[in-house]
């Protein structure tokens, strides 16, 4: 004899039958939906305007369409909108060559807007003294100051000056540096933006600002390569000009109303 079946088991049997497949379409359809979007996205062709940028970073259109697809992701969501593209690629390089290749040309990129950025510099520096050759570019009394220790400079004390070339502000605190060179053990120059061994560099910037050679000689004024000096002796002190001040084996910073 047949037992009849509670309808509400059918129903259950039915609904676990159905689930798996229904439950499943849900995160298949999303992964399916996003790999659609990179790849739609990768494949658009580039608009005019992107094919101008594209030729500005020297990227190709596949290139330029990998750039834009990897913005869609993290990277755009964490990094600033200033990166650049080459960074873009760099940072999501698919093998060492490919990473190194972004790497090479972001460092020719940065290496030729640096020059770009000095040679400026050089041609402010240039027509400011052309057009007001009786004025300071830098009035060194209004610079910041660290306070005043109230230890001044003595006879055994070495002045510690860090400075680049076409600096204003620069040389006029060397000016007042070497006013009191009389009144001291003597001055270290460390000079930044002159490559390193160029001897003829260095010894031009000197003979340019008054530095005499006799000074050199004797040490009462000696000429250095920067070389990191300053992070050793200042960390945290970037801005140029910097004076220190060497006395016995300390080394301490000085303000300018001490000299």
């Amino acid at each position: 004899m047949n037992r009849p079946v509670a309808v509400g088991t059918v129903t259950a049997v039915l609904w676990l039958v159905a689930s798996p497949s229904w439950a499943a379409d849900p995160p298949n359809s999303q992964a399916g939906s996003t790999t659609t979007s990179s790849t739609i996205l990768e494949r658009t062709p580039l608009t005019e305007h992107e094919r101008a940028r594209a030729g500005l970073w020297g990227l190709s259109a596949a290139e330029w369409q990998r750039y834009r697809t990897l913005m869609e992701g993290i990277r755009g969501s964490i990094s600033p909108g200033t990166i650049s593209p080459i960074e873009v690629l760099g940072i999501h390089a698919r093998d060492e060559a490919e990473r190194r290749k972004y790497a090479e040309q972001w460092a020719v990129m940065m290496r030729e807007d640096a020059e770009r950025i000095l040679a400026f510099q050089r041609a402010y520096d240039a027509a400011g003294r052309l057009l007001y050759p009786d004025e300071s570019l830098i009035d060194v009394a209004r610079l910041p100051q660290q306070a005043d220790s109230g230890e001044g400079l003595s006879r055994t004390d070495r002045v510690l000056l860090f400075a680049r070339p076409d600096c204003a502000a620069c040389d006029a605190l060397l000016a007042r540096v070497l006013a009191r060179l009389d009144r001291l053990d003597g001055v270290d120059v460390f000079l930044t933006g002159i490559t390193a061994g160029d001897q003829d560099a260095i010894r031009n910037w000197a003979a340019e600002r008054g530095i005499r050679p006799e000074w050199v000689t004797s040490r009462r004024v000696t000429l250095n390569f920067e070389g990191g000096a300053l992070a050793r002796v200042a960390p945290g002190r970037d801005a140029l000009p910097v004076l220190m001040r060497r006395r016995g084996g300390a080394i301490t910073p000085l303000s300018g109303s001490e000299l």
